[in-house]
């Protein structure tokens, strides 16, 4: 536990090498050159007190409490805004400075409610401390109306409350209009939707122009509801349970981001989620998931406690942690009797811990015998470590988040920041403010191209699938016009590879002239964006699964790594090759050795001596051939030769690819256990059910995708009674192979161990620093590696590939006249398991098809429209929405409810290297449409079915949520 509210020093950190000297009431301070007055005081101890201010924030000079007295300068500057310099004199607290604050606060209070004992903020507003701090006792201009001297005041105690935001709400009558929430949204989120309307003493805080909260431009981050020193924007959640007790340090289980936060705490209750102002990821910011979509832990739809039956046809049969690991255990013993050891295998979860999916893979390759394991990567970021491990050496994004600050060029590939990892977008938007270009590779118009407040230099708009040639025809150009960085790539690169290379990107067919009858871009804007990106001076490219998710995705990947190599861009700060990562802890999850193919650290199963390690300290002999990926298992199982799975926080039916193969073969199984916190579509198809943990019922270490490691906390007990690593533990042992560990941290240790790239990574070691980035061993810092590649690279030289342009096999037909591409919005997440059951459904409750308006209008849909979607592997209805934003021949979908079928019409196409599946080109039709398809009709009976066959206790539990 630490306490709720960190110290605030008024104005942000000044970064200088100078330092001054001076004195603030009588005390010898020292400061960085630029430091406000302010912070020089609050360092030094000495708070002024103050409201406009905030150290997350620059500061503004506009509520005249912080002044000071300086020796040899008429007045009394504002504090925040008066920089220290060498040798002055200043004073905090004198009889007139306090005379001019009790003046400055009696005008705030007297337009203020003194509704302090029932206010919501009580104990937590800084109007309130401010005015015991500056002595305020009395307010003679009256207060709420009140006459004085035959004059009455006016106010605003009468404005209405904005309850539109199902997360906060806006309470003007308590403004001060300080402007800090206008500002956290112009400078910390980028987003511009705050501003002050009015003038004078009419002047109030508006979003948009003068709109609801709701119907304005607000994206929900919450930096203003953080950045307000009253109760003016305020949790509903701290309306209802009132201000915490106790906080706790924890990472957030969404995107890779990874952002720090402060679960503040009543008992086991969390009243609300703060960003951690020290997080590195996220240094004190949030998005919408982040900060208020934590219900979901919580939600009656949480399963709690172990089920089994025989068939999925069967009733559910609530039983004992005790029965159901048994029964597990038996059923996948008598498979593995009858149909060898390798007829079972399991899935990780990129949503658990380190220390959870380490445990789950060793449960696999040592308890079940079999290298049959593989992790949600396969089917996202699978190419990202095959690629960048054959031209680094190693399987992550090279910088920091904060690297995106020195970059002056920065380049996105297949990827929508702003709604998948929106804290990066933030800092990186700001980054584009202050003058860095920025290149965006998408065949949609996302946000980055064209917005307000930041614009694109380029866009490509490619055609969906055509990744490769693109790539090739911007190497093309650096290749030919002498952009290379030889003296870079002579020093660190191979010299017969990159010589390769470099004639096989200097043909003409690679040119942009060549490419762009195949990729639909304009020569002259790839001549153009190749140019800017290789003359920097720093570029950084930062990628999704725009680039991953193509039959092509390693090729891709290992295009972008030569394009980096090439132009000397990888290897210090503000450049670097960065993938943008999906999930809490796909990171982590493939560090952790959960393909197939490699033990923990990417070290592969058949090097002998890697394999020794593990088998002395586990005790066991591992196979040294590699086992099979998530796809195999599914062709393997309609084979009739894999028999059970063991899946731990993954939902493959509604996350993979030809929803109905997966379901097919799921069928074919005789044993399928899942270990997860909601009955979710895989669930449904599973004969016996393991209850998991919520990120906040979890103790361990996420790793996000700058490869950062963090704590995450346990603030309440699980609501199971167990935690995941604990269940895996009880699984492994009644499988025969017993594990023995009391506490995650000493799974840590073991993962240290047997990993070089851990080797220096301890509970204790995050403890004291926040958290610490691999590799983290003798070799590095102690904190770890911010920056990969400095000075070399891991695999020694930097190795070139030619990557040679093959075409989809999904191609557009006069049968199949479109293609499909699918991504993520910003209030939903992944399959939405999570985001389904909070609020964040009120921004988003549907999965919609967006399509061009000249696409739209050929076939008779306007938007709003129902409309069928087919492919060759199925069909499905989705709501139209039409927009500009398409090109046409493009549609675009999202795959966050189950209802939806997104996946049923993805094919099995897959990138050639890895199997990640093509889901971002598939060759549809689309059609009015007035009905569900066949297959959500099927579907919905489906699940009402298998609701139907839960417990009894639960069913009821659901019918008093529906009536409510």
């Amino acid at each position: 536990m630490m306490n709720i509210h960190d110290k605030d020093f008024g104005t942000p950190a000044c970064q200088s090498e100078h330092i001054v000297r001076l004195h603030i009431d009588g005390q010898a301070v020292q400061v960085a050159k630029g430091t406000s007055l302010m912070r020089a005081a609050a360092e030094a101890g000495v708070q002024v007190p103050k409201l406009c201010a905030t150290d997350s924030l620059e500061p503004f000079g506009s509520c005249r409490l912080c002044m000071v007295e300086i020796d040899g300068r008429r007045g009394f500057p504002a504090s925040c805004t008066t920089p220290a310099e060498e040798g002055m004199v200043v004073r905090t607290q004198s009889p007139k400075l306090q005379q001019l604050r009790r003046g400055v606060m009696e005008l705030y209070i007297s337009d203020h409610p003194l509704d302090c004992l029932t206010c919501a903020a009580n104990g937590n507003c800084e109007l309130q401390t401010q005015a015991g701090q500056v002595g305020l006792r009395e307010v003679r201009y009256g207060t709420h109306g009140q006459t004085v001297a035959g004059v009455t005041g006016c106010d605003h105690a009468d404005a209405k409350v904005d309850t539109s935001n199902p997360y906060f709400q806006y309470d003007p009558s308590k403004c001060i209009v300080c402007n800090r929430c206008v500002r956290a949204c112009e400078e910390t989120q980028g987003t511009f939707a705050l501003t002050i309307s009015g003038r004078g003493f009419e002047s109030r805080v508006s979003a948009g122009q003068d709109q609801a909260f709701m119907d304005s431009d607000c994206v929900s981050c919450g930096a203003c509801v953080q950045a307000c020193p009253t109760a003016t924007l305020q949790e509903k959640s701290v309306l209802e349970l009132g201000q915490a007790e106790h906080s706790a340090v924890t990472t957030c289980a969404y995107c890779g981001v990874g952002c720090g936060f402060k679960a503040e705490m009543k008992g086991n209750t969390v009243v609300r989620m703060v960003p951690w102002k020290d997080g590195k990821a996220n240094e004190g910011h949030s998005c919408v998931k982040g900060r208020f979509a934590w219900g979901y832990a919580t939600h009656p739809d949480r399963i709690t406690k172990p089920m089994i039956r025989e068939r999925i046809t069967d009733p559910w049969r609530e039983v004992s942690w005790e029965e159901a690991i048994d029964y597990a255990a038996t059923r996948f013993k008598r498979i593995q009797a009858d149909h060898g050891k390798d007829a079972v295998g399991g899935i990780t979860s990129s949503r658990c811990t380190n220390e959870e999916v380490y445990l789950v893979q060793k449960l696999i390759r040592a308890a079940f015998g079999t290298n049959n394991v593989d992790t949600c990567a396969r089917v996202c970021h699978s190419p990202t470590g095959y690629g960048m491990g054959q031209t680094f050496g190693t399987s992550a994004g090279t910088q920091t988040f904060k690297s995106v600050e020195q970059a002056d060029v920065i380049m996105v590939i297949g990827a929508n920041p702003t709604d998948a990892h929106p804290v990066f977008a933030s800092r990186m938007k700001k980054r584009l403010r202050e003058g860095a270009k920025l290149i965006v590779v998408d065949p949609r118009r996302t946000e980055l191209v064209s917005s307000p407040h930041v614009k694109a230099a380029h866009h490509l708009a490619l055609k969906p699938g055509t990744n490769v040639a693109i790539i090739n025809a911007l190497a093309y150009v650096v290749a030919t016009e002498g952009l290379l960085a030889e003296d870079y790539v002579a020093e660190r690169c191979e010299e017969q590879s990159f010589t390769d290379w470099r004639d096989f990107v200097s043909r003409d067919e690679c040119s942009p002239e060549a490419t762009e009858a195949i990729t639909g871009v304009p020569a002259a804007e790839v001549r153009a964006a190749a140019r800017l990106y290789a003359s920097g001076p720093n570029s950084a490219i930062y990628y999704g699964l725009g680039v991953t998710e193509h039959a092509q995705g390693s090729t891709m990947v290992i295009g972008i790594a030569n394009l980096a190599m090439a132009c000397g861009m990888v290897g210090r700060e503000g450049v670097g090759m960065n993938p943008l990562r999906g999930q809490n802890n796909v990171q982590g999850s493939c560090d952790m050795g959960s393909f197939p193919h490699e033990l923990p650290g990417y070290r592969h199963i058949s090097d002998d001596t890697v394999r020794g390690q593990f088998e002395a300290h586990w005790g066991v002999t591992l196979d040294s051939e590699p086992g099979l990926r998530i796809p195999n298992m599914f062709e393997a199982a309609l084979g009739g030769t894999f028999k059970g799975l063991y899946c731990q926080g993954e939902d493959i039916v509604q996350s993979d690819p030809n929803t109905q193969h997966v379901i097919s073969a799921l069928e074919a199984m005789e044993c399928i256990v899942v270990q997860d916190i909601f009955l979710n579509e895989t669930a449904k198809y599973a004969h016996v059910f393991l209850p998991g943990s919520s990120f906040l019922e979890k103790d361990g270490t996420f790793t996000n995708a700058e490869r950062r490691i963090s704590r995450v906390r346990q603030v309440m007990p699980p609501l199971s009674g167990l935690g995941d690593w604990e269940v895996t533990q009880r699984l492994s042992h009644a499988l025969g192979y017993p594990m023995a560990y009391s506490h995650p941290s000493d799974i840590m240790a073991e993962i240290a161990l047997l990993t070089p790239s851990f080797a220096g990574v301890t509970y204790e070691k995050i403890e004291r620093l926040g958290s610490v980035q691999w590799p983290c061993n003798a070799n590095t810092e102690e904190a770890g590696t911010s920056t990969m590649h400095v000075g070399g690279f891991v695999r020694g030289k930097g190795r070139f590939f030619n990557t040679a342009y093959v075409p989809s096999d999904e191609k557009v037909t006069r049968r199949f006249p479109l293609l499909l591409t699918t991504g993520r919005i910003l209030s939903q997440y992944n399959v939405g398991a999570q985001t389904r059951r909070t609020a964040n459904s009120q921004w988003h409750s549907e999965d919609r098809l967006d399509l061009h308006p000249h696409d739209a209008q050929e076939r008779g849909i306007v938007d709003g429209d129902w409309v069928g979607v087919s492919s060759r592997a199925g069909q499905t209805v989705l709501r139209a929405h039409v927009t500009e934003d398409m090109q046409p021949g493009v549609v675009w979908t999202t795959f966050h409810f189950p209802e939806s079928g997104a996946n049923v019409i993805t094919t099995d196409s897959s990138d050639w290297a890895t199997n990640c599946p093509e889901y971002k080109v598939t060759a549809v039709q689309l059609t009015k449409v007035m009905q569900p398809s066949a297959w959500q009709k099927d579907f919905n009976a489906f699940d009402q079915q298998q609701h139907a066959l839960l417990p009894a206790s639960h069913q009821a539990q659901q019918e008093a949520i529906d009536e409510s």
